[in-house]
């Protein structure tokens, strides 16, 4: 693989397992953060996949399990195997620039969505400027919004919502990963001060008589506001720990396969 491919190769890539996303994501942030360490080694790469900081959910692959990835991802033509001078093990480097149109900002966005999946802009662009300086959230938006406009980012509303959240779009159809719509409750600015800034005046009564009726309608909003957003908490918990047991499944699934070629089973 080389610089010479045309336009009309690139951006074809649009589903990867949780194991290549993993292992493709680890390349990418060692190419930009530690260079002298780059491209990897099978090992290098299973201990930035399993690592404990700036991953979720936090993994334990094997070498062998992170070593097929890399099969499969240069039979991708997204990662390519060298052998660097007077080194004995092979290396192996990412080729996403070759395979997808994006700025190096996007690719730090990518990369980070990548490691950690789903979560707000504002924690995005600090994340992703480790690799490539993000000089504002408008540059952020902006960044993403080509994304989401080649299919690459989603997000559960528009990118100027309080509490919106954006993903990748790399999953497997299985892993019902589609954000939706909505799906996050604004957050409301802190209330300070005197306890009469934080009445909304929309609620003062008109008469004695009315108050109790005047002000149950906006504390009943309130009310399904707190239900929802402990709801949509536990939803996303919920998911997290789907992941991290489908995670197990295909650990497995991995190691049983890679055993019965080599039993010469089925």
């Amino acid at each position: 693989m080389d610089g010479t491919m045309s336009d009309e190769e690139k951006n074809t890539i649009r589903q990867l397992t949780r194991l290549q996303r993993r292992v493709l994501g680890t390349l990418m942030e060692k190419g930009f953060t530690t260079p002298d360490q780059y491209p990897m080694t099978v090992k290098g790469a299973t201990t930035g996949c399993n690592q404990k900081s700036n991953r979720d959910p936090v993994t334990e692959y094997s070498e062998a399990e992170v070593a097929d990835a890399l099969e499969q991802l240069r039979q991708l033509g997204l990662v390519g195997e060298v052998f660097t001078d007077g080194g004995r093990s092979a290396r192996y480097r990412h080729y996403m620039r070759h395979k997808f149109d994006f700025s190096e900002s996007q690719h730090a966005i990518i990369c980070e969505l990548l490691l950690r999946g789903r979560q707000q802009p504002g924690e995005l662009r600090t994340r992703a400027s480790r690799m490539v300086r993000i000089e504002s959230q408008e540059q952020l938006k902006s960044d993403l919004q080509s994304l989401a406009e080649k299919g690459f980012v989603q997000s559960n509303g528009a990118l100027e919502r309080r509490g919106v959240e954006v993903d990748h779009t790399f999953y497997l159809p299985k892993e019902n990963m589609k954000m939706t719509a909505g799906n996050f409750v604004d957050e409301e600015p802190a209330t300070t001060g005197s306890s009469e800034s934080s009445v909304p005046r929309t609620a003062a009564p008109a008469s004695t008589g009315s108050s109790s009726s005047a002000v149950a309608p906006a504390a009943t909003s309130r009310a399904d506001e707190s239900v929802l957003f402990a709801l949509n908490a536990q939803f996303d918990q919920m998911k997290r720990q789907v992941e991290i047991l489908q995670n197990a499944v295909d650990s497995v699934r991995t190691r049983l396969d890679r055993i019965e070629r080599e039993l010469g089973i089925g």
